[in-house]
């Protein structure tokens, strides 16, 4: 079934966009925020308190969807008031807890259940369970994403151009993953390993969320699943130092204030993609790679970072598909189940292969 009003809680860098890409995609858009903005927007724009699940069911009930861009630990109530007003939820967490609630809720929604729609998780699941689907046996699906400033300085070599509490949440907490066939957790920061792209350089270690549900879906499937950030060489060995040597893991809120005064966004970022499948066709083992480099890009007569951009598509690329009937308009959508090749044929998704082609251009151009 057909819907059109959707309301965007959060309208920072990612949340604006996502509004702005569903406006042009046809939706009926309303941007809602707890502040009051200065900023103009192509779509209506509400200030409204949140802060309550009450306020909260009160301000969803005019909606048919609602696409949550706030902090991870600010979705369950938005969860639970979409599933009790029966309108489509969808997110951007790479929460654990979070998803695992939503998912609970989900055998008696009425309408999409659709956390993890983000960059990872989300478009890299997609893209990893695509290349999984042309083996006749899988033997290992490896999803490597890492958001970076181009022009990285000092030994950390980062920029916070994504949410602090969620970048803290990625490297404290445990990480899922399958290996030698057993379904089990990790610890995060570990299993390091060098990876290059374009010639650069970069290291990747486990962090949590980003396989999203995959680990249950592909149990007793595949022999070897995991997720690692790639970062630029040295970032690790002090990022342990910073939160297990000084202890900064007993306050998050506090490391997360310290790391985003330290190294502040940047608006010349880049984000890298690295997924991998292994396994057999036709009795011969072989390896099948999606590897991209994505860039700003310029939307709506605005230059946005890569990661507003990345993230913002694969979120509204989901919700396009089910507006269209081309995803289940009732319970929990996992990622991994999305078709590729249909997601970058919706509008907003088809971003993904503009700026692919885009950066081979340039690429091409610069070796000349």
């Amino acid at each position: 079934m057909s819907f059109s009003k959707i309301a965007v809680l959060g309208l920072g860098n990612v949340g604006a966009l996502a509004a702005t890409l569903l406006d042009e995609a046809g939706f009926e858009v309303t941007g809602i925020d707890s502040r009051k903005l200065r900023t103009k927007f192509p779509f209506t724009v509400l200030s409204a308190d949140i802060s309550s699940t009450a306020d909260l069911s009160e301000t969803l009930k005019p909606y048919d969807a609602v696409l949550s861009c706030l902090p991870y630990f600010l979705n369950i109530d938005v969860a639970n008031a979409a599933h009790a007003l029966g309108i489509h939820y969808f997110d951007l967490t790479e929460d654990v807890p979070t998803t695992q609630a939503i998912l609970e809720l989900s055998p008696s929604a009425q309408a999409a259940m659709a956390p993890q729609c983000g960059l990872a998780p989300g478009f890299v699941g997609i893209v990893g369970s695509s290349l999984a689907e042309q083996f006749d046996h899988i033997r290992s699906i490896r999803l490597r994403v890492g958001a970076l400033p181009q022009h990285p300085t000092g030994l950390l070599g980062y920029a916070f151009n994504w949410s602090p509490e969620g970048v803290v949440n990625e490297y404290l907490n445990d990480c899922e993953v399958i290996e030698e066939g057993a379904r089990k957790w990790v610890s995060p920061m570990e299993w390091v390993e060098t990876v290059f792209i374009d010639g650069k350089k970069l290291e990747a270690f486990t962090t949590s969320g980003g396989l999203g549900t995959m680990c249950e879906t592909y149990e007793g499937k595949i022999d070897n699943l995991d997720y690692k950030t790639m970062r630029y060489p040295g970032h690790v060995k002090l990022m342990n130092f910073f939160f297990h040597e000084l202890l900064m893991r007993e306050d998050r809120k506090k490391a997360g204030e310290i790391l985003t005064h330290a190294k502040p966004r940047v608006d010349d970022d880049v984000v890298y993609v690295h997924t991998s499948a292994e396994g057999d066709i036709q009795g011969r083992l072989q390896r099948k790679e999606f590897v991209r480099s994505y860039y700003p890009l310029e939307i709506g007569g605005r230059t946005w970072t890569a990661i507003a951009w990345t993230t913002a598509a694969s979120v509204c690329g989901v919700i396009e598909m089910v507006r269209d009937g081309k995803l289940p308009n009732k319970g929990f959508i996992h990622q991994e189940k999305i078709p590729l090749q249909p997601f970058l044929e919706t509008p907003t998704g088809s971003l993904f292969e503009k700026a692919a082609k885009e950066t081979q251009t340039l690429s091409v151009a610069s070796s000349l």
